[in-house]
């Protein structure tokens, strides 16, 4: 009798590790947390409740950029400079589960479907001109962008796609049949099938406006494209991409995104240390709010009540009330931080809205 009961307590046992264990993954991956990539301390996880700095995940001196999650979660993926490669991280764990060999200086990073797209500049001679400064022929005579697309399931590269210089920014079209990607170095924006990578165009924008950011309207009607040298943004027909509009922005405008209502645009206009607001309809221009030093990124917390901007140069991200964009503090220790995304995800620069 003993024998019998102690043979269904493991029977039992052995059934329930599996859910328990289940369990505890998704309670975790349900709890509200940012992670933010730093290029000299790696990845920062945020607490969303408490609004503080939890805990760093040292991921070694890879200067990890670029971020994005998949749909649970469960992984983190960055794409680090230092090693050229990209790293899938455990989230419950912070551990390094394994890397792909990317190539060189590969920075932006968006997870769609099973697969994750990944930017990298095999040419790379050098940063961006300042602005005031002539353009250089350098990109010109060197290597395009490629945008290496990455099966989750193996964490192999399937293949690679050439795209203008100094790739930037990545949004897919509201029907996900298209990619379209921002170069800054030759001032296009290229399109792209998502299952093949096969160009379908390219859209040529004004000559030396280095354009960045991309933001697909929540209608999907329009994209919104940052021009960090014109001090601009475009926006684009969804269907033909030809410019309809164009606005002033202060300088040096990046990261863009709607508001979760969809009611607002956002903008970070890096070199003025500005976060703009603008109306997500008319795009007239609503509010400047001032925030800290190179907020390239920035995300909306899942329940949209706050705002959270990465800012590198103050080493620090800035939260602001997700209504009226008042300062509620700032969470310091996040030396160079460089993007930040949120787990649910919400409205982004680098995903969402």
């Amino acid at each position: 009798m003993q024998v019998r009961f102690k043979a269904a307590r493991i029977a039992c046992a052995s059934v329930l590790a599996p859910s328990l264990a289940l369990a505890a993954s998704l309670a975790h991956a349900a709890a509200p947390t940012a992670y933010v990539t730093t290029e000299n301390a790696g990845v920062g996880v945020i607490d969303l409740d408490s609004l503080s700095l939890s805990k760093t995940w040292d991921v070694g001196k890879d200067g990890p950029r670029g971020l994005s999650l998949n749909k649970d979660g469960t992984r983190l993926y960055v794409a680090n400079k230092a090693t050229s490669d990209l790293s899938e991280i455990d989230t419950s764990t912070g551990k390094v589960v394994q890397r792909v060999k990317i190539g060189k200086n590969p920075e932006f990073v968006r997870v769609f479907g099973s697969y994750a797209y990944v930017t990298y500049e095999p040419g790379e001679s050098g940063g961006p001109p300042k602005p005031g400064e002539p353009e250089k022929d350098d990109d010109a005579n060197s290597p395009p962008a490629e945008i290496a697309i990455v099966d989750l399931k193996t964490m192999k590269v399937t293949h690679s796609v050439k795209s203008g210089h100094e790739t930037e920014g990545v949004e897919f079209s509201p029907d996900g049949k298209l990619m379209l990607v921002t170069n800054e170095g030759d001032d296009t924006v290229s399109v792209y099938r998502v299952g093949t990578g096969k160009p379908v165009r390219t859209v040529k924008l004004d000559k030396g406006s280095r354009p960045r950011g991309i933001k697909a309207s929540p209608d999907g009607k329009q994209y919104v494209v940052t021009l960090e040298n014109a001090n601009k943004f475009v926006v684009l027909d969804g269907k033909s991409l030809k410019t309809v509009k164009t606005v002033d922005t202060k300088t040096g405008p990046y990261g863009v995104s709607f508001d979760p209502s969809g009611k607002r645009l956002l903008v970070a206009a890096s070199r003025d240390k500005t976060l703009q607001v603008f109306d997500g309809s008319t795009y007239e221009h609503v509010q400047d709010v001032p925030v800290g030093q190179r907020c390239w990124h920035f995300s909306f917390t899942p329940d949209g009540s706050k705002l959270l901007l990465a800012c590198g140069r103050s080493n620090a991200v800035y939260v602001l009330d997700g209504s009226d964009y008042k300062e509620v503090k700032q969470i310091g220790d996040l030396p160079l931080a460089w993007g930040i995304v949120t787990y649910p995800p919400s409205a982004g620069s680098i995903v969402g809205r």
